[in-house]
């Protein structure tokens, strides 16, 4: 019989940059050749030595607990392996990935039933890289308490689950604040903080996701912390604002704002002048343009002028010559009359 679960994807319940990581890691591509539950818990035994979700130091991508631990995802365990694995002698890791496993993926209301009888155990193990080393109990009741784990977020259990745990654990008198052990808060681990917190980053760019908390993380750091601190400390200094204020550099910065804006009207003179020489030699082009067209526009009347005096002057001179033949012909004729007449 399968777990009882909340119905959701995995994709869903998991942060989807740790997911799509995990996916397209060579280590989880291996993982394929691997067809059964017991093939995974040799795999466990062998590899795991923290149950971090990202690797550590300067490697960069999934860490070998999430990867197995998504394996079983994908294999949907039934309840008698899920019982296989929380009572595994081994490793306290077979235990761990165990425990992850219905966080993930079991309805929250059922959480306690399966959390319930190991909330007391006290086997020992270190879940992170730091080799900070709690009780199995203290890790379970983490779980369940807390979102974070680590550098990533756990689905979300309802509030009033979360009430029935709180009193079940008062009941109990077990505490009911995280012990850290897992991430404290939002602010991650000790060893988180003081961790780069561009590596998680960087595994984010490429799927186009916000690395979440790095920056509170980066924040939460004890060296960055007290640094800020520091420089908060010399800021907010009165000998500092006194020599800021009326100091030699005060004067120099004077003296430079004025020789900028000496340098800016200059600036602002040279282009002025630069309109204007513009402005001159573009009339200048225009007059001397103007005085070459009324020059040929006066040469185009004159020629014309002489064309119509010549048409002009022809066309008396062929008229007066026909007038003398006509007069020289009349003159014979009258001579020729006279002639006959004597």
């Amino acid at each position: 019989m399968e777990i009882q679960t909340s119905g959701k994807p995995i994709d869903m319940l998991m942060e989807k940059v740790l997911c799509m990581n995990i996916l397209s890691s060579d280590y989880f591509k291996e993982l394929y050749r691997m067809k059964t539950y017991h093939e995974v818990i040799d795999e466990i035994y062998n590899q795991v030595d923290h149950v971090e979700p990202w690797m550590t130091g300067n490697c960069r991508g999934p860490s070998t607990a999430f990867c197995l631990l998504y394996k079983f995802f994908t294999m949907k365990l039934t309840v008698k392996q899920m019982h296989g694995l929380l009572k595994h002698p081994d490793s306290p890791y077979i235990r761990a990935i165990g425990f992850l496993y219905l966080r993930y993926v079991a309805d929250p209301k059922i959480l306690w039933t399966w959390y319930e009888p190991y909330l007391k155990d006290d086997e020992e193990f270190s879940p992170g890289s730091n080799g900070r080393m709690t009780t199995m109990g203290v890790y379970v009741r983490d779980l369940i308490l807390g979102q974070y784990y680590f550098d990533s977020i756990l689905p979300r259990v309802p509030v009033p689950v979360v009430r029935q745990v709180t009193t079940n654990l008062e009941k109990m008198k077990l505490p009911t604040k995280l012990s850290g052990v897992t991430g404290d808060s939002r602010h991650g681990s000790e060893d988180t903080a003081r961790r780069p917190p561009s590596v998680k980053a960087s595994l984010s760019v490429s799927f186009g996701q916000r690395a979440p908390h790095r920056a509170s993380t980066r924040d939460s750091s004890p060296v960055r912390r007290t640094v800020t601190q520091d420089d908060h400390r010399r800021s907010s200094s009165p000998f500092r604002r006194s020599v800021s204020r009326e100091g030699p550099y005060n004067d120099r910065s004077s003296h430079d704002r004025e020789g900028n804006r000496s340098s800016r009207d200059r600036d602002t003179d040279r282009s002025s002048r630069d309109r204007d020489t513009g402005r001159s030699s573009h009339d200048r082009d225009t007059g001397h343009s103007s005085r070459h067209r009324e020059r040929d526009r006066s040469s185009h009347d004159r020629e014309r002028d002489y064309d119509r005096d010549s048409r002009d002057c022809d066309y008396y001179r062929s008229r007066h010559s026909e007038e003398r033949r006509d007069y020289g012909s009349e003159r014979d004729n009258s001579r020729q009359t006279l002639q006959l007449m004597s």
